[in-house]
């Protein structure tokens, strides 16, 4: 069977569900027994195990947390980040099986199945908190700002620069780095980077409820929280955007 044959099958599937709850997806029974909040608190307490090498998330990756596992899930926190191999959640948060649901794509950047992934993890497992993670040196983001509008010779890298794109010239406007500087790119490429994988992750955050009804409509709820942050490749901390 052909990949688009079951992606297409997929959200036919979907598509039959929302018909009948009018939503994507059916309201789990019961979610995560934490506040989106406290699901903050637990990812940002997991790294500072994990930035002061004390980490216990492999006491969850037992054989008795791998049967209790086995036919359902309630992870209190999607992460979606980078595929970069540098950049693992579970590992930088200091979590075990079933703690949180994590989407990976270079740039950290949603199409309809990133965004399809996302809310069958708030709707239907009751995750109540999405946090999209950017991280320092971003590959796919230096290579948007390295492309400078050309094509980088294929068509599939060239569609996530697509959607980086416009955040190149958002940092040129607003990064602290660049201020009276129009060749800032060019003089100060690496700061340069940094700003538009800033802007990149906050504009990934906001744009989630613009592109998802069900996000919103779990958002406008109160029922989901979103925050955006950036990973330190050197210290291993994580950062919070306001």
């Amino acid at each position: 069977m052909s990949q688009k044959s079951t992606i297409g099958r997929f959200f036919a599937t979907v598509g039959m569900v929302a018909a009948a709850t009018g939503l994507a997806f059916a309201t789990a029974s019961s979610g995560p027994a934490v506040s989106a909040d406290e699901a903050l608190q637990k990812l940002m307490d997991g790294n500072k195990r994990y930035t002061e090498n004390q980490m216990t998330g492999t006491k969850l990756c037992d054989v008795t947390t791998r049967t209790s596992l086995a036919k359902s899930q309630k992870p209190y926190a999607i992460v979606l980040t980078c595929s970069d191999s540098r950049v693992p959640p579970e590992i930088l948060f200091d979590k075990g099986l079933g703690e949180i649901f994590v989407v990976r794509v270079a740039g950290n950047i949603p199409d309809p199945v990133i965004l399809g992934s996302i809310e069958y993890a708030a709707e239907h497992l009751g995750s109540p908190l999405v946090m999209v993670l950017g991280h320092e040196r971003c590959g796919a983001v230096k290579a948007t700002v390295e492309s400078k509008g050309k094509s980088t010779g294929s068509k599939n890298i060239d569609a996530i620069v697509k959607v980086v794109a416009p955040n190149v010239k958002k940092a040129a406007k607003d990064c602290e780095a660049c201020k009276g500087d129009a060749k800032c790119a060019e003089t100060k490429k690496d700061q340069f980077v940094e700003c538009v994988i800033d802007a990149n992750a906050k504009t990934v955050a906001a744009s989630l409820t613009k592109n998802s009804k069900i996000l919103k409509h779990l958002v406008d709820a109160k029922k989901v929280k979103i925050v955006a942050a950036k990973y330190d490749l050197d210290d291993g901390t994580v950062s919070l955007f306001k």
